[in-house]
């Protein structure tokens, strides 16, 4: 089974993350695709998360009732900081009988090098990179194991999520909507 892994904090995972998911499944050929809630990604020291049960519970609400979706806490349960290489390689160990691809943003892309062991990522790992305004991806340069996805966009963050829910805004249609009423829930 072909597998796209889309690890991130999801802090919380919005219309955007969805959208993206579906049309990976769609129309780039995945059959499944698990969403990885990150417990703290090495980027992003100090970022303010919500608690790692909570925004799970938030991925779990949002993929349910759609087969090729999984919410899943792999990562909780591998050393932190959590290092991509090191979930991959997990990953394969656990499910020897999938395929996994990695999914990341042209942003992402754009600083790769950076990545703990990016060499051994792009050697041994398929890589789906999902364009970013902003941060154009030239994919007749991209290494044999990525390619570049023409799937839509849609800029929104959960940083703007948060704060919107936080000042009173009704976000409901930037949510899924068991995702906003949870998140409302008084």
């Amino acid at each position: 089974m072909d597998v796209g892994i889309f690890s991130g904090s999801f802090n919380p995972i919005h219309v955007g993350h969805l959208a993206l998911a579906n049309y990976l499944c769609e129309f780039e050929g995945l059959d499944e695709l698990w969403f990885l809630v990150t417990p703290r990604n090495p980027f992003k020291v100090g970022q303010d998360l919500m608690p790692d049960e909570l925004r799970l519970e938030l991925v779990r609400l949002a993929v349910e009732g759609y087969p090729k979706f999984r919410a899943s806490d792999f990562e909780f349960s591998l050393p932190r900081p959590s290092y991509t290489i090191h979930t991959l390689d997990r990953l394969k160990e656990a499910y020897p009988q999938h395929t996994f691809h990695l999914i990341i943003g042209s942003d992402n892309w754009c600083s790769f090098s950076r990545w703990y062991h990016a060499d051994r990522l792009l050697a041994e790992n398929s890589i789906l990179i999902y364009p970013r305004p902003g941060y154009p991806v030239d994919a007749s340069s991209l290494p044999p194991r990525v390619r570049l996805v023409d799937s839509p966009t849609l800029e929104i963050s959960s940083t703007f999520i948060r704060e919107s829910l936080e000042s009173g805004k009704d976000v409901r249609y930037f949510l899924h909507p068991r995702v906003y009423e949870r998140l409302t829930r008084k």
